[in-house]
């Protein structure tokens, strides 16, 4: 087993595109995957499991039916399973998801947005 510190900014050099999950540690069967963002994502939920999102460098916001979250620098939320949210940022957003492996980002919506091309870096 080999065990390693995980450097974000190292990590986050290494990519170059945006909206593309990059996978950086596992913990049992939860992925931690980084990811720089900067658009306005889909209406999704994930019925089989919670999602967290913790914002590394920048502000993000997530719309759900109710109101919308800010989300800056440090912060991080708990999305509750079932729960539909869509996230977006104005600026780039540095964000670390963690998940369940095999998530899918977009849920149970699916579509031209879900990436399933995860590779570790």
């Amino acid at each position: 087993m080999s065990i390693a510190v995980v450097n974000f900014s190292e990590k986050f050099s290494r990519i170059g595109e945006l909206h593309a999950y990059k996978l950086v540690a596992q913990m049992n069967d939860y992925h931690f995957k980084l990811v720089r963002m900067k658009r306005e994502f889909i209406w999704h939920s994930h019925p089989e499991t919670d999602e967290v999102f913790m914002v590394i460098d920048g502000r993000m916001w997530i719309e759900l039916r109710d109101g919308t979250l800010s989300l800056g620098t440090g912060e991080m939320v708990v999305i509750p399973r079932g729960v539909e949210h869509r996230p977006y940022c104005r600026e780039e957003c540095r964000i670390l998801l963690i998940e369940p492996a095999g998530t899918l980002n977009t849920g149970n919506a699916g579509g031209d947005l879900t990436d399933t091309g995860l590779e570790w870096i």
